[in-house]
């Protein structure tokens, strides 16, 4: 039995020990929401009481930024790399025990963790990543550091993928594993002559197991292994096992049943408060919402080069330029919200034909439109706070941050209604606005004219000002910290104890 279902001396309860398993962490390597969530949630379990360390790869920012390294053990060769070590450290600033794996040919390179720096994919993904749930696998068995091992392994994304199938393929693991599925769209998929590098039994690549449509795919092997698989919000559980979210593993996933549970993400709220916000050109609370976000709206729009005296909205766009997120819809709502008085300021980067037609909108619309095609942290805090309104129109969204921190800042959300937006936003409604629970707008086909009559109703409430303020200060009241979601694992992480107990995964037949 795993000692953290064994009990303990009377009032000396056995911590849980977890290790999560992920390729990005905040600050050292983001490229979305993921970081923020596998930087929050450990300090947020280690508070709960959890014994809880990190496994990334050694990217370069991974390996210079982690702190008192130590090599816990030497691999040797592995997944094609000639020397392959497993150290151990803490994360900067918030002290989590972290291991990293420290394989040069394999980590330590220019681009991005998954692209070169052309935008391409690292022909050599599958080894990189099956290495990195190769270690998680052998750590979980208690193999590989003989003083400490996890009761249970919580891998993310695909990138994580195969730990589960490795712990799987050992029947004596004892420590159960949980798989999070981030964002179903991202499956890490590779051609099948490459799955003998993964050193698995020929069972595995079966319909049953990692096979998908002809290919290897990552993503399917922490869905079908996993003992418990969550999705960031309720939401998104429920819609990624339709045919229309699925992204052809709705099967799989309607196959799991009640295993497949959905906890929406937390935000380090300690990081994104207005009020003790030390980059924003005025702080605030609820009760001083009205001046401080004067104040920023005013040093936003100079920023970004706009007309200070604009009678309409201020709206923000914080966001990957991809088709997933709606941006095209922000693009066709322009012209209306412009009519009304608006402005819009955009910040990120992606998709190339998005970036060019956000350059065209900024110079057709000077002093009113402003575009800084970037990623950067602390200007993301700057547009919440400068911002009226924050757009969010994803085609799907497993959870989305952006319209949480919007509600902090008291930046008001439009959101789509699907996946964790509408879990997290509650729309102005009359009704809603007479019991003083809105905190946003919600509109529902993925269409600019939809986009447009959000925006419209947003406008509508601008100009009377005591509603303006009432569903400024119910947004800023919203909780969205990490106390609740880390109740919430600590308990499906018992419940995937018991189930790896009482029946351990094992190799797929056929």
């Amino acid at each position: 039995m795993s000692p953290a279902l064994a009990g303990a001396a009377p009032g000396q309860p056995v911590p849980l020990k977890v290790l999560h398993v992920a390729a990005e962490v905040f600050p050292l390597v983001k490229t979305g929401g993921l970081a923020d969530v596998v930087a929050a949630l450990p300090p947020a379990l280690i508070a709960a009481g959890a014994d809880v360390r990190l496994l990334v790869p050694g990217l370069p920012q991974m390996a210079q930024a982690i702190e008192q390294p130590r090599r816990v053990l030497d691999l040797g060769a592995q997944f094609g790399a000639g020397r392959v070590s497993l150290m151990l450290g803490r994360m900067p600033d918030t002290g989590v025990p972290v291991y990293f794996i420290d394989a040069p040919y394999l980590y330590r390179r220019g681009g991005g963790p998954y692209q070169d720096t052309r935008g391409q994919e690292w022909g050599d993904n599958l080894q990189r990543f099956a290495l990195l749930g190769w270690v998680a696998a052998h750590l979980s068995a208690g193999e590989l550091d003989p003083d400490w091992a996890p009761d249970v392994m919580h891998a993310h994304d695909w990138h994580a993928g195969m730990s589960c199938a490795y712990v799987a393929g050992h029947p004596p693991t004892q420590a159960a594993s949980v798989y999070t599925v981030h964002n179903l769209a991202y499956q890490g998929l590779f051609p099948t002559a490459d799955f003998p590098w993964l050193g698995l039994s020929s069972r595995f690549m079966s319909p049953a197991g990692l096979e998908f449509h002809g290919q290897v795919s990552f993503m399917k092997a922490g869905l079908k292994f996993a003992d418990r698989v969550t999705t960031v919000s309720p939401g998104y559980a429920r819609e990624i096992a339709t045919l229309e979210h699925g992204f052809g593993l709705d099967g799989v996933i309607r196959g799991r049943g009640a295993d497949v549970h959905g906890i929406i993400n937390g935000i380090d709220e300690s990081l994104w408060n207005p009020l003790t916000d030390p980059g924003i050109a005025q702080r605030f609370d609820a009760e001083t919402v009205s001046s401080g976000k004067a104040a920023c709206k005013r040093a936003l729009q100079q920023e970004f080069g706009l007309d200070t005296k604009a009678a309409g909205p201020l709206c923000g766009v914080v966001s990957r330029l991809t088709s997933q997120k709606g941006l095209d819809l922000v693009l066709a709502a322009l012209p209306a919200l412009l009519q009304r008085g608006g402005q819009l300021v955009l910040q990120g980067n992606g998709d190339p034909s998005l970036e060019a037609a956000f350059r065209m909108a900024q110079q057709a619309h000077a002093g009113h439109v402003g575009v800084k095609l970037v990623y950067d942290e602390d200007l993301a805090h700057r547009v919440m706070a400068g911002a009226d309104l924050v757009l969010v129109p994803s085609r799907f969204e497993p959870c989305g941050l952006t319209q949480m921190y919007a509600q902090r800042y008291g930046a008001l959300p439009v959101v789509r209604r699907v996946g964790g937006l509408a879990d997290t936003v509650v729309d102005a409604t009359p009704e809603t606005l007479a019991a003083d629970q809105a905190t946003g707008f919600m509109f529902d086909a993925a269409s600019g004219h939809a986009l447009e009559g959000a925006i419209h109703r947003a406008c509508d409430v601008l100009v009377e000002p005591v509603t303006w303020q009432q569903m400024r200060r119910r947004a800023m009241a919203c909780s969205f910290s990490w106390e609740g979601p880390a109740q919430q694992y600590l308990s499906l992480y018992r419940e995937a104890i018991a189930a790896r107990a009482a029946q351990p995964r094992g190799v797929p037949e056929g």
